[in-house]
């Protein structure tokens, strides 16, 4: 068969597989997409520790690299970068107080422009999305001399994989404060996609670091699964 299939590629390959499934959830019936912000979690606890996984393999092949260099961002693309889409234009569907709104009834009634402009919000998300990943996967070898000759390690722009906590907050915030952020919820899908392409710089954060990023997701985890519960 062609691909990888050792162990270095495994939480790759999760990553996507949850990041589809959150998917093919958000979009289905009432409250899934609240279901798939825990395969948005999923996916970044894999993609957090894949890295570190296949870095311990020391004889891999260029084609085993460069393999994984690729399958990487394809999943990122699935996992944070069609996945938060999906779970709000989910939330749009679902969203009881959203439906309730007065003026909401009256725009639907007359026109669409409205969902029509958060459809391509979500769209222009995964165009930034793509973007940056293709960027960095071309980019890859002048970035690995830079790193080389001055040690500095550093990402241009967000990376896409704050999505894993960006979103999972916000609907945290969502049953937390009983308020419907249906809609402040494509205003983040497009301050952060406009975040994914400016070329500001952010340092890259070391392993201890990365470890706190861990504990909050698993801390959002926790209090979906609780205020879920509750509701």
């Amino acid at each position: 068969m062609i691909g990888v299939y050792d162990y270095t590629v495994i939480l790759t390959y999760l990553s996507l597989m949850s990041g589809a499934t959150g998917i093919f959830v958000a979009l289905q019936g009432y409250g899934h997409p609240y279901i798939g912000v825990f395969f948005l979690l999923l996916s970044g606890l894999c993609d957090a520790f894949d890295g570190k996984v296949a870095r311990t393999k020391k004889n891999r092949t260029k084609i085993q690299k460069d393999f994984g260099i690729q399958i990487d961002s394809l999943a990122d693309l699935v996992s944070f970068g069609l996945l938060p889409p999906s779970i709000g234009m989910a939330m749009l569907r679902v969203s009881e107080r959203y439906s309730e709104l007065k003026f909401i009834n009256e725009l639907t009634r007359k026109v669409s422009w409205y969902s029509i402009i958060l459809t391509v919000i979500a769209a222009l998300y995964v165009l930034a999305a793509l973007i940056r990943l293709a960027y960095f996967n071309a980019t890859e070898e002048e970035r690995a001399m830079e790193i080389q000759k001055t040690g500095n390690m550093h990402y241009t722009g967000l990376p896409v994989t704050s999505a894993a906590l960006v979103f999972p907050f916000v609907v945290l915030v969502h049953f937390i404060t009983r308020f419907d952020f249906s809609l402040l919820y494509f205003f983040v899908l497009l301050l952060i996609a406009i975040l994914f392409v400016c070329p500001f710089k952010l340092k890259k954060m070391g392993g201890k670091a990365l470890y706190v990023l861990v504990a909050i997701g698993i801390v959002e985890f926790i209090l979906l699964i609780i205020f879920k519960w509750r509701h």
